[in-house]
């Protein structure tokens, strides 16, 4: 099997199942998560499907989540 890696192309990994936030919109700038065999996360840009992802651990995702959610980034969204 291929090592799975940052950065590798999500076309080298066939059969994972991608989703999407229920709160994407729909001209598809959208991130997509699917769960890898080792239940790491990879997440993807759904505008490029084929290319490259990130490879998160389940918790370090989650982490990143829950400081969204809690707002720890809203410095960074534009007024």
């Amino acid at each position: 099997m291929t090592e799975i890696r940052n950065g590798m192309n999500a076309s080298q990994l066939p059969g994972l199942v991608w989703r999407k936030s229920r709160h994407s919109n729909p001209n598809g700038n959208c991130v997509e998560i699917a769960e890898l065999p080792d239940g790491r996360l990879a997440v993807r840009n759904s505008r490029d499907a084929a290319g490259p992802v990130l490879v998160y651990t389940r918790d370090d995702f989650v982490a990143f989540a829950h400081s969204v959610d809690n707002g720890d980034f809203d410095d960074f969204l534009e007024d």
